[in-house]
């Protein structure tokens, strides 16, 4: 299990007795979410698909291939979001993608910009990756925030990246590189 210590928050790699505060976490957040990610089967936002999906998560986080973070309030009481260091490719690359989600009722706190320094931090220092990158929609303003506020340079749109809720939408892609880290 990882920790990390913020201001903020705490985040900590998610284990399988948190299936049943991430199922309702994906439930109560399922339409604020969804304008930005697809909309997924009922099932996705169960209990029991959370703990598969936690026990999969272990099982690449083991082998060094991505790191799925609960976000939890300072206090540890409760889920509030989830961040994840996903798709970790090693040398010629020595990258991987960052993603993360919000509880709309935790937004606009600056807790999901500390979340992405901490885990930006760890997948440079702990993780030795040289690159990490992030997609985002161009609608999505307070996004677009979060990774410029943690010093993730723009570069470029890509056009129709992702089909979400039937229909392609561009995405921005940002990255940051480890000498650029704080």
């Amino acid at each position: 299990m990882v920790k990390i210590e913020g201001e903020r928050c705490y985040l900590r790699t998610l284990v399988e007795s948190d299936a049943k505060s991430l199922a309702e976490l994906l439930t109560y957040n399922k339409y604020f979410w969804a304008t930005y990610e697809p909309l997924h089967e009922e099932e996705y936002y169960t209990e029991e698909a959370q703990f598969k999906k936690i026990l999969e998560s272990i099982h690449l986080m083991r082998a060094n291939r991505e790191y799925s973070f609960g976000i939890f309030t300072k206090d540890r009481k409760y889920l509030i979001g989830h961040i994840s260091l996903y798709a970790i490719k090693r040398l010629p690359y020595s990258s991987a993608f960052i993603g993360y989600s919000m509880d709309e009722r935790f937004t606009r706190k600056g807790i999901t910009s500390e979340s992405v320094k901490l885990v930006t931090r760890f997948g440079f220092e702990s993780v030795k990756l040289h690159r990490i990158e992030a997609y985002v929609s161009p609608k999505n303003e307070g996004s677009i925030r979060v990774l410029e506020n943690a010093n993730y340079t723009r570069e470029g749109l890509l056009r129709e990246l992702l089909y979400i809720n039937g229909k392609w939408e561009d995405h921005y892609m940002y990255s940051m590189l480890q000498n650029e880290n704080d």
